[in-house]
This record gives C-alpha cells, structure tokens and sequence, in this order.
C-alpha cells in the first residue's frame, strides 16, 4: 500500500506544480500585450504639420532647414515641404513632423488647401516669419500673413462644435501656462497627464488676449536677429527703438495667443530653443526654458506668460514715442541709395560704330595737303607751281614746309599733313653713296636760290640732311627730260 500511496502525492504534487506554469506563463503573456498596448498608445503621431508664413527673403526656408539639419540654400516656389525628424528617447519612437513654406507672394495662398484641411487643422501649428534686418516691415507681413490664414481657416467649414473645443482648448492652454520646472535627466521626455490638471484654477483672460482665436497654437519668430548691432550702427537705432519693436510684437502675440523668439541662424542663436520649443507645443514634450526678456537680440515668450502688465515695463523706456503711436512713426524706412553701376551699359556693334564714323568723315569738307598736289607719274617730291615772279624755294626741302605751313590747314589737320610729306620725302629716298653725282650740284642750286630771294645761307645740319635726302628725285627729275626751272621761276 505505501508505492501506490507514494505514486498519488508524487501525482498530485506534479499537477500542482503544472498549474503553477501556466499560470506563470498567462500572467507573462498578460503584461506583454499590455506593454504593447501601453506603447502603442503613447506612441507619437503622425500628420502633424507647421505652416510657414513670410515675406520672400525673410528666412524662413533657411531657419526650417537649419532645424531639419540640412545645410542648404535650395529655394523653392510656390509651397514647399520639408519634414522634421522628431524622436521621443522614452519609448525610442521617431516620427516625422510636416513643414509647410508658403511662397512669400500672395498669389500662391491658395496652394494652402493642399497643406492643411479641415481633417488635420486641429494638429497643425502656424509660425510667422518676421525679418529684423527690415523692421519696418515686421507689423505688416504679420497682419498679412494672419489674415490669409485667418481666411483659409474659414474656408475650411470646420464643424462649428469641433471649432468651438479647438478654441477651449487653446483658451486652456494659455491660462494654465506655468513657469517649466528644472528636468532632470531621468525625468520622461513627455509630460504625464495627470487628473489634477483639470481641476486647477484659471484666471480669466484680459480684454485684448486671444481676441483672434485661430484654435490651433501660433508662434512668431523674428530671424536674422544678429543685424541689431548694425542697425544700431548704420540707422542709429537705440534701446528706445527695439523695445518699441517687441511691445509691438509682443502685443500682436497676445491677440492670437502666441509665443515669440528671437533667432538667428548666422550665430545659431536660439535654434535649439526654437526646435525644442515646437516639438512642446505639438508633441507636449517637457519644456525647461522660462521666458527671456534681458537680452535685445534674444528674446523668448512663451505662449501663456505674457500680459499687459508685462508688456508696459518696456514703455518706461519711451522718451519720445507713446505707446499708442503708429508702428510706422518710429520705425521708418530708409531712402533707397542708388547705386551708379547698377545700370548696365551695352557696348555698340563695332560695324554699326565704323559707320557711323565713316559718315561724319564725310560731312567734313575735305583739307588740301600738299600731296594731294602730286603728279601720279612723280615720285620724288612734290613741286606745286607758284605764282610767276614768285621764287619756290619750297620745292628743294621739306623743312621750309614745317617753318610755313598752309594757312589754310589749321590745328591738328595742318600739323598731320606736314608729318604726311615729311615721311613721304623719307620713304621717297632711295638708298646710295653719300658721293653719289648731283650732290654738288643740289647743294648749290639751294645756295643759289636762297641769295636770290635774299634768305640767309645758314642751314642747320638737319636741313642739309634733308637737302641730301631729296637730291635723288630732283636728279631723277632731270632725267626724264623735264627742263630745269628758269630763272624766274627759281
């Protein structure tokens, strides 16, 4: 009896212990599915999307692909996309969030239809790009901007209850903005919800808070913030100017419930902050950074911390401006400063100009020179008949044409045509023997003439040069039979 007795606890304990396995392995699989549920639920979405407002040359393009991280400058028309990579480190998720640039020209608005829709108003986020290194142009790109999303958020025809709760929600999340807490390292990414938040104490809003409840959030981001210290510098702007230029802003920010930042993507200024501060508002990352109002080129509001309390302790520092006065009274645009070279000059066809000169040449009346007077037989120089009774000693040098020109040649047209015959008596020289006959014979015939019309013999050596060079024709003269000029005509 005691083996069969043995054998049944041995049984009965073997059951036990198989119901102790199962039961382990069901409570496994129970937590498992439950994890996968838990992550599936906290896992971040999809389709959210940042609309992208400002003028062209604002910067807006070039800020969202800093925060992409892609350095480029590839510039787009019309709409463009970007993305940026969102990763939440507590449940190791990436998403991807839509950015949508619109075209600083007003006539593609209507390419919004294809950013956003009445299906995905609810998670997108509208930043306005403002430009500092155009202040005068801040106030009006932002009431434009406003007013074409304004306009296209009506013509979405958002059921009015889904409307109504996205605007309380957006009421909600303003009055109940409290100043960030220090995150630790080992605190979650994402803020927990907790039952107590819904039952906290709201203050209500002031008059000029969230007049324009667009119910999505609105952020301004003011660029290209390192041109302060030229403005100062070229512009004289003073500490007066760029606190009137945030109370302007900042007072826009509260119609629309918006947050404001300064950036700069030259200094990389605020870049971090910026991303960090988008993927809070979309995602409701925890956010550590509390407002900053010390420094001129780098100030940060957050939505919700902002009043008009606040806003007037920059009105202590107006001397000679109001805070009721006209944006454009103080911030005022400089002339325009034309520059001389910016018209571009085209050069004239250089056949189109020879004409042109080849015309005006022939208005001119034409210069006699003496070798329009030569004989096209003759090639030594030239002998233009004289007056009877008259003597012409010209004929035997070309330096008595230097000493007396033609009257009628004046300027440099006379002074040409002596330099035409001077080197025509040059290249008219044919080369030979210093003793070459008819030297003596030349020489004298020149003494002669001179005594006879009563000059003084006293030639310079260059004149006697030139008297060399020119027998050589005088004798070829002689030789084609052509008789000697008499007396009086010598």
């Amino acid at each position: 009896m005691a083996p069969v007795l043995e054998k049944q606890l041995l049984g009965a304990a073997g059951a036990g212990d198989n119901n102790n396995e199962d039961e382990e392995g069901q409570s496994l699989w129970t937590s498992i599915l439950s994890e996968v549920s838990t992550r599936s639920s906290s896992k971040l979405p999809s389709g959210k999307n940042i609309l992208v407002f400002g003028e062209d040359g604002s910067g807006k393009t070039s800020i969202m692909a800093k925060l992409q991280g892609a350095d480029h400058s590839k510039k787009g028309r019309g709409l463009e996309y970007l993305y940026l990579n969102v990763h939440d480190e507590d449940i190791d998720d990436l998403t991807r969030c839509n950015v949508w640039i619109l075209d600083g020209d007003l006539y593609h608005k209507g390419l919004l239809k294809f950013a956003v829709s009445a299906q995905t108003l609810a998670d997108s986020l509208a930043v306005f790009v403002v430009d500092m290194s155009r202040p005068w142009t801040i106030m009006e790109s932002l009431q434009k901007w406003a007013s074409v999303l304004r306009d296209h958020v009506d013509k979405l025809k958002v059921p009015p209850e889904e409307m109504r709760e996205m605007e309380q929600k957006m009421v909600k999340a303003f009055q109940e903005y409290t100043e960030p807490e220090e995150v630790t390292p080992a605190s979650p990414q994402r803020r927990a919800q907790t039952a107590g938040e819904d039952e906290s104490v709201v203050l209500p809003l002031s008059d000029n808070t969230l007049t324009h409840n667009l119910g999505i959030p609105v952020l301004i981001v003011c660029t290209k913030c390192d041109a302060v210290s030229l403005l100062e510098k070229e512009l004289d702007y003073r500490e007066e100017h760029f606190d009137f230029i945030q109370s302007h802003l900042r007072r826009f920010g509260l119609q629309y419930g918006a947050g404001l930042i300064y950036t700069s993507v030259k200094e990389e200024k605020n870049l971090d902050l910026l991303y960090k501060y988008i993927v809070h508002k979309m995602y409701d990352f925890q956010f550590s950074t509390p407002a900053l109002v010390v420094e001129k080129d780098a100030v940060f509001i957050p939505s919700g911390w902002d009043n008009e309390k606040k806003i007037a302790i920059l009105y202590e520092n107006f001397t000679t401006v109001t805070p009721e006065d006209p944006f454009e009274d103080l911030i005022i645009q400089p002339p325009v400063r034309k520059l001389v070279h910016d018209k571009e000059i085209s050069a004239e066809d250089e056949q189109v100009f020879l004409m042109k000169q080849q015309s005006l040449l022939a208005k001119q009346p034409a210069t006699p020179t003496r070798g329009a007077t030569e004989s096209p037989g003759r090639t030594g120089s030239p002998r233009p008949s004289g007056r009877a009774g008259q003597p012409n000693v010209t004929s035997g040098s070309p330096m008595t044409a230097v000493k007396k020109p033609d009257p009628n040649m004046k300027g440099a047209a006379a002074n040409e045509g002596v330099l035409a015959n001077f080197f025509n008596s040059l290249l008219s020289k044919k080369t030979g023997s210093p003793g070459s006959p008819g030297t003596g014979a030349v020489g004298a015939g020149v003494q002669g003439s001179a005594k006879k019309t009563g000059q003084k013999p006293g030639l310079t050596d260059v004149q006697a040069e030139l008297d060399r060079m020119t027998r050589k024709p005088d004798s070829m003269v002689s030789a084609n039979n052509i008789p000697p000029p008499t007396e009086n005509e010598a």
